[in-house]
């Protein structure tokens, strides 16, 4: 019997070659002779590269980059020697974790550090850059990150910008006579699952900026600066992305890396996915295993048991969901190729004891799982 594991990190609680090892363990205990396949996963949000990594046989390097709000931060990033390929998340260096929640500004947050991250990938060689981009605390509309890399942002006194999103309403001129030629070389792809335009009710502002601190009038303000530079931007380059979906993605870096560096928007587990190769995984197999830490009707938004699911849905292989707990409308995946899903608790717990017991929990249970497909199959 062959069994591929291929869960996402439990947030807050283990990673997911962690979560695998434990699901791997349980299974032992019930099938000691099955061909057990670990495949860590990620979505294109935090523990992609670690996932990456883990497949690929890649380095983790390190380079100390300016943060959300400007003060030094050592962000971490993935490097794959063969193929020339960078994996950024954008969380390492403007993540939303990074600020403290009563120092969360999305005014002048800035993508300045994720910039300088690229800047490191193309020092290295990079032929390939993949940036996931969830989590982060700015809504600069990706100006940092460019600036970074050699854009220059005036005002009508022909000064520099200061960074953060709110800046860009001064902006009177774009300079592209210092971007990095490197960049014409690189293939730029983006992991992540928005499709939110940049501007308007639906857009970066409005949808996320409250929750990097951003008031009512604060959203107001600053969907007119994204805006605002976007006018700049299509005069600079001679196309407006603005309304393309997932410009909106991570206060606006999906627009200025797909106006600025031509970058490519795939589903993030489709790229984690391809990267640590999953499909070839699966081939062969009897079941399929998949988890992350809470399932349920988001999960339908790209999220890595949807994407596991689907990939084993190709090859007529059956998936099982292990999960922290079953949210809302969990059902729903029922009809994308999930086949049952089970929550880890085994009794009244705090969120708390839960993740502090997760190891326990997911070898108990896979072993419990694995009694039960055993008795399907007689």
């Amino acid at each position: 019997m062959k069994i591929v594991i291929a869960p996402d990190s439990f947030k807050d609680s283990l990673s997911a070659q962690a979560v695998a090892d434990a699901i791997a363990e349980g299974l032992g205990e019930v099938w000691p002779q099955a061909q057990l396949v670990k495949c860590p996963m990620a979505d294109g949000g935090e523990g992609t590269v670690e996932a990456v990594l883990a497949a690929c046989k890649g380095e983790l390097r390190h380079t100390q980059v300016s943060g959300p709000l400007g003060s030094a931060v050592t962000a971490a990033w993935g490097w794959l020697p063969e193929s020339h390929t960078a994996i950024i998340e954008m969380a390492e260096a403007s993540g939303l974790q990074l600020v403290p929640l009563a120092q969360r500004d999305a005014c002048i947050s800035s993508t300045y550090g994720t910039g300088q991250l690229i800047h490191a990938a193309l020092d290295a060689g990079a032929q390939r850059v993949i940036l996931a981009i969830g989590g982060s605390a700015t809504n600069d509309g990706g100006a940092g990150a460019m600036q970074a890399l050699g854009v220059g942002l005036f005002d009508a006194q022909d000064q520099p910008l200061q960074r953060g999103g709110l800046a860009l309403q001064d902006l009177a001129r774009i300079d592209l006579s210092d971007l990095d030629p490197r960049l014409t070389e690189v293939r730029f792809e983006i992991a992540a699952d928005v499709n939110n335009p940049l501007c308007g009710p639906h857009g970066a502002s409005a949808i996320f900026g409250p929750q990097k601190g951003a008031s009512a009038q604060q959203v107001e303000q600053l969907d007119r600066a994204l805006g605002h530079f976007a006018d700049h931007t299509a005069q600079a380059l001679g196309k407006d992305l603005r309304d393309e979906p997932g410009s909106g993605a991570a206060g606006g870096l999906g627009f200025a890396a797909k106006a600025f560096l031509g970058a490519q928007f795939r589903a993030g587990v489709e790229v984690v996915g391809e990267l640590v190769g999953l499909a070839d995984a699966v081939v062969g197999a009897d079941l399929v295993i998949t988890g992350e830490g809470r399932f349920d009707a988001q999960t339908l938004r790209g999220k890595t048991p949807f994407g596991v699911a689907q990939v084993a849905r190709r090859q007529g292989v059956p998936v099982i969901v292990l999960a922290g707990t079953l949210g809302e409308g969990y059902q729903a995946l029922y009809e994308h190729g999930i086949n049952a899903a089970f929550a880890l608790a085994n009794g009244p717990m705090t969120l708390e004891q839960a993740c502090a017991q997760a190891p326990r929990l997911l070898r108990e249970r896979a072993s419990d799982l694995a009694r039960v497909w055993q008795v399907s199959r007689r």
